[in-house]
């Protein structure tokens, strides 16, 4: 139990410290990004409890980023899929010179 506590405070750490960011510095997270550090933190957490040590917590890490990733592409396409289908439904073009049919 102790090795699985120290495990999750160690990976809670490392994303709070790596989404802290300065004023200097104010870039938002990609949505690939997000999905990888939650995937790999679930997965580490998962593993290690499922593993049974850190083997499991690594190849659950590993597994669970990779899975995150490639949730938060699709997230990432969707949400430019919607923008897309948003602006062509609002932005219509207008003929201003049209020919006349006789």
């Amino acid at each position: 139990m102790k090795k699985t506590i120290l495990l999750f405070s160690l990976i809670l750490s490392v994303i709070i410290s790596s989404t802290s960011t300065t004023n200097a510095q104010r870039r938002k997270m990609s949505s690939q990004a997000k999905g990888a550090l939650i995937g790999g933190a679930g997965g580490a957490v998962a593993g290690g409890l499922i593993g049974h040590g850190v083997k499991g917590a690594l190849i659950g890490g590993a597994i669970g980023a990779g899975g995150g990733y490639i949730i938060g592409n699709e997230h990432r396409r969707n949400k430019a899929k919607r923008q897309r289908a948003y602006y062509r439904s609002h932005h219509r073009t207008t003929r201003y010179y049209s020919r006349r049919h006789h």
